[in-house]
């Protein structure tokens, strides 16, 4: 990829590490600032309890507490986001992390881990919480991504940053 000459943030929140290594390459090919978002209170470890955990935080419209927060959050023109895909949207803390920004007048571009559920209604739920922003084309990867992850992110940085 050329160098841009625009600032860019790879934010993440990851639950098994899926969504952090795929946030780790897109660094890779970006040279992006890394930042994870962590919750205040972590999620069980357990797969079953954390599917009951995300489906009880969507219906209660949740925003977990966040520990980690972005310094000069106005220095970035690209906001790169990803997150798991629970219960076919994003996970409760992706929206605690856009309610706590201005992002008017920035590009979001969401990225997803899945298990099958590819991006859902994840793109349409950042848009209703960050509507001053531009929304790219998400990237929606199963699982952490396999041999040709590399190269899907590629085709994707060059279709939505110029």
């Amino acid at each position: 990829m050329e160098k841009i000459n625009k600032k860019i943030l790879i934010a993440y929140f990851s639950w098994d590490g899926n969504t952090k290594t795929i946030a780790e390459k897109i660094q890779s090919q970006t040279c992006g600032d890394l930042f994870e978002i962590r919750t205040a209170k972590p999620y069980s470890s357990n797969y079953q309890t954390v599917l009951i955990e995300a489906k009880r935080e969507q219906k209660e419209r949740a925003r977990p507490e966040l520990v980690t927060h972005v310094e000069n959050m106005e220095k970035y023109d690209i906001i790169i986001l990803g997150y798991p895909n629970w219960w076919g949207t994003i996970s409760m803390p992706i929206a605690s992390f856009l309610e706590e920004y201005d992002f008017s007048g920035k590009t979001i571009l969401p990225f997803c881990s899945h298990g099958g559920g590819g991006l859902g209604r994840s793109v349409s739920e950042i848009i209703k919480l960050a509507p001053n922003a531009k929304v790219g084309s998400g990237l929606s990867i199963h699982y952490s991504g396999g041999s040709d992850l590399d190269s899907k992110i590629k085709k994707w940085l060059e279709d939505n940053i110029q």
